[in-house]
């Protein structure tokens, strides 16, 4: 057993990776031979990724707030507290928070030497995260 004590400070998310302002904390980055890196990510109001794929999937676990996904021609999705999202591998995909709501979600990926967590594309563009479905109380 081994207990990592909280010493990293939150980072603000990289501007390449993210419109909005977006706080990652990490979680946890398994040595080798595993290969889970776990990170809470937490997104302001209308905060959202750029498209991206990850090479080995991504498993996304909402904590709070209300949220937006969607993967490449398919619909948005709102995802709320204890939704469970997976992409599948390379699937070209953006998720953040609704226009109106903060939200929080734990990020799961796998990642080694061969895979890293995510390949980024280009912004999610305002008329595309617009498009977004009404979000009912």
């Amino acid at each position: 057993m081994e207990i990592t004590r909280s010493s990293i400070d939150t980072a603000k998310g990289p501007d390449s990776w993210f419109t909005g302002d977006v706080y990652i904390d990490p979680v946890a980055a398994a040595p080798a031979p595993g290969r889970v890196q776990a990170n809470l990510v937490h997104f302001t109001p209308g905060a959202r990724t750029a498209w991206h794929t990850h090479p080995l999937g991504q498993t996304v676990y909402v904590t709070e707030g209300i949220g937006l996904c969607q993967k490449r021609g398919g619909p948005i999705e709102v995802i709320r507290p204890g939704d469970r999202v997976f992409f599948e591998p390379d699937e070209d995909h953006w998720h953040g928070a609704a226009p109106n709501r903060f939200m929080a979600h734990l990020a799961l990926n796998e990642v080694d030497d061969d895979h890293p967590a995510a390949n980024w594309g280009e912004k999610v563009t305002d008329d595309e995260y617009a498009a977004a479905p009404p979000i009912e109380r």
